[in-house]
């Protein structure tokens, strides 16, 4: 997936489509409520979403290419800044190499769950992600296209 920083995923139907269908067969569980399936899913996680979504690219170094709001609130950057940014520069140095274990383990077994890792914001706050759960991003050809990760907690060191 090597979408261009400029091309918003943001509310993307079938990007959200991948991020729906990807978590329940990769997962096991929904990722959404099926009733917001019905209306408009892609603005709803986006917009309206009581928990954090992000998913990066297939890059080598992997850059975010979505965040919903409630994730672009919990590390204080903008739609732009965040699709902008390494997602390895979402956890301090000292964290990356726990953070690439994970992503490493979650690429050859397809997805983790209960997660614990320390984050920081653009502002330089350190916060705890907790129960998360990171998973392949597989399109229905069965393509990979990244990971993405979600979680409903989180809470400042």
């Amino acid at each position: 997936m090597t979408t261009s920083p400029d091309r918003s995923l943001a509310l993307d139907p079938d990007f959200c489509k991948l991020l729906v269908n990807s978590h329940l067969r990769v997962v096991g569980e929904p990722l959404i409520d099926p009733e917001e399936l019905r209306q408009d899913a892609a603005r709803w996680l986006y917009e309206n979403a009581p928990f954090c979504v992000v998913a990066h690219n297939t890059d080598a170094d992997p850059r975010f290419v979505y965040a919903n709001r409630a994730a672009q609130e919990c590390f204080e950057y903008s739609w732009s800044e965040m699709t902008a940014l390494r997602s390895r520069l979402s956890a301090e140095h000292p964290n990356r190499d726990e953070r690439d274990a994970l992503l490493e383990s979650v690429r050859t077994k397809g997805y983790a769950s209960g997660y614990r890792g320390l984050r920081i914001a653009k502002s330089g706050r350190r916060f705890w992600i907790e129960n998360v759960t990171v998973w392949n991003l597989i399109d229905d050809d069965g393509v990979y296209r990244g990971q993405a990760a979600t979680y409903r907690q989180w809470k400042d060191v």
